[in-house]
């Protein structure tokens, strides 16, 4: 058995919930904020049989989507602070898979 640790943007979160739920996978949705953007985000944990792992990666990565977002990026330059903004790739997922080594439900 594995557990997926899944950190999904908020606005994707619905799409993945929605896509695992369908599949039948039992899933703990939890409201996380990081990444270099301090932006919102949802990470998922799933308890999965070994056998169906692939089917989880998959179904969060189908329905977690890159995009693009301009962001303000301050420089200082001739005794002046100027903003210019930059495009930065936001979106998509991390994920992590640890070994169960025991589970139980009580």
């Amino acid at each position: 058995m594995k557990l997926v640790l899944a950190i999904v943007n908020k606005d994707d979160s619905g799409t993945v919930l929605s896509a695992l739920t369908q599949e039948g996978f039992t899933v703990t949705k939890i409201a996380t904020t990081g990444g270099f953007l301090m932006s919102g985000n949802t990470t998922f944990l799933v308890g999965v049989d070994d056998g169906r792992l692939d089917d989880v990666i998959r179904i969060i990565e189908r329905h977690s989507k890159k995009r693009s977002q301009m962001i303000p990026s301050t420089t200082y330059n001739n005794n002046a602070y100027t903003s210019i903004p930059v495009e930065v790739t936001v979106g998509g997922a991390t994920v992590f898979v640890l070994n169960v080594e025991r589970y139980e439900r009580l």
